[in-house]
């Protein structure tokens, strides 16, 4: 008999680098929103990778950056949180982006690791395979990496080369999830994660970051049809106005692109009603925090 593995991974970097593309690309579903937004990523995402010996549990975290509010603090400290207790750490770059102060600030954390940190150069598809190697060369310079690793998320090149390695980095340890299970996050909150990611495509300038959405109700009706309701929170009256469009067009776009995701995931039909409420500075307001789910887990 084969000993079976396990472990747990994290994938750390600076906003917007594709870490919720690698994540949705390891569990082959659409688990993380993804935009084209800095800071898409609120929470730590777990997606579990099985096979028929091994189980690596990824989680994705927010974007590191320097936080302008409460919720910046709490998703910074996330990302931290996220660095504890892992066999591995994927430190994921974007290939066509310069080193910068975020970079630096991370390697500086990762340095005091004594777990090894693999260098994930992602959207290698963005640039000349010639600029690759200065890339990595100026990486390596800055810290001692245990493997590079070029890919692209969105492609999938070089994937199976990197699961493979952290496949050989896992110790003896049990399975934590069954095999059909690819995330720990509850449905309500992938299911709220992907109306906030049609608002992030759909919207512009300072709507993105102002946003929150809590799940109201789930259930269904006598034709066997998922009814679900949900509240999409801003700051602003302003910004209420452009979410809900003229004549409820923007709303009703929204709702319909949330829509098709989510009947994706669950494989069944779905009704979903969506309301605007503003609820002015939430982002730095700890119990508005604590009430849409950005809070510290206590044991």
């Amino acid at each position: 008999m084969t000993e079976h593995k396990s472990g747990f991974v994290a994938i750390v970097g600076r906003p917007n680098v594709g870490k919720s593309t690698l994540l949705n690309r390891v569990v082959g579903q659409k688990i993380a929103i993804m935009s084209d937004k800095a800071q898409t990523t609120r929470n730590k995402i777990q997606g579990v990778y099985t096979t028929e010996d091994t189980q690596i549990v990824f989680i994705d975290t927010p974007g590191i950056h320097k936080p302008q509010h409460r919720l910046g603090d709490y998703m910074v400290n996330e990302a931290y949180d996220a660095l504890q207790e892992v066999e591995a750490v994927l430190f994921m770059i974007s290939a066509d982006e310069k080193r910068g102060k975020g970079d630096n600030l991370i390697m500086e954390r990762l340095q005091k690791l004594s777990v090894p940190v693999y260098l994930v150069v992602n959207k290698i598809d963005k640039i000349h395979p010639d600029d690759l190697l200065p890339v990595i060369q100026d990486y390596s310079e800055q810290m001692s990496f245990a493997e590079v690793v070029p890919v692209s998320a969105t492609q999938g090149n070089n994937f199976e080369t990197l699961t493979q390695l952290l496949e050989d980095q896992m110790p003896a340890g049990p399975q934590y999830f069954p095999d059909e299970q690819i995330t720990d996050h509850p449905e309500y909150f992938i299911v709220a994660e992907f109306i906030r990611e049609k608002v992030l495509l759909l919207t512009r300038e300072e709507i993105p970051h102002s946003v929150a959405v809590l799940i109201d109700a789930v259930s269904r009706d006598e034709n066997d049809k998922i009814h679900i309701q949900a509240t999409i929170f801003v700051e602003r009256d302003s910004q209420k106005g452009i979410i809900i469009g003229k004549g409820g067009q923007m709303l009703k776009h929204i709702g319909t692109k949330a829509r098709q995701d989510i009947e994706k995931m669950l494989g069944d039909k779905v009704y979903l009603e969506l309301w605007v409420k503003v609820q002015k500075d939430w982002r730095d307001r700890q119990q508005s925090l604590n009430n849409f789910g950005y809070k510290k887990e206590t044991f």
